[in-house]
């Protein structure tokens, strides 16, 4: 599970934006973002980059659920 589709709400960034930055496809971001697939730790660490966050904040820890 990743928290990239509450991170992109709080930043107010939208999916084809991050599939741009990305230049991945806007089904495979969708993909990530609904938690159908989840990123290998390359694209999840470039995904935190792109938009300023550590990259814990994408993850959901098992704690948490």
């Amino acid at each position: 599970m990743n928290r990239i589709k509450e991170v992109l709400e709080e930043k107010g960034i939208k999916q084809t934006w991050l599939a741009d930055k990305l230049r991945k496809s806007y089904n495979m971001v969708n993909a990530y973002v609904q938690n159908r697939q989840q990123p290998r730790l390359e694209i999840l660490n470039e995904i935190a980059n792109i938009l300023e966050v550590d990259i814990r904040e994408l993850i959901v820890s098992s704690k948490d659920k």
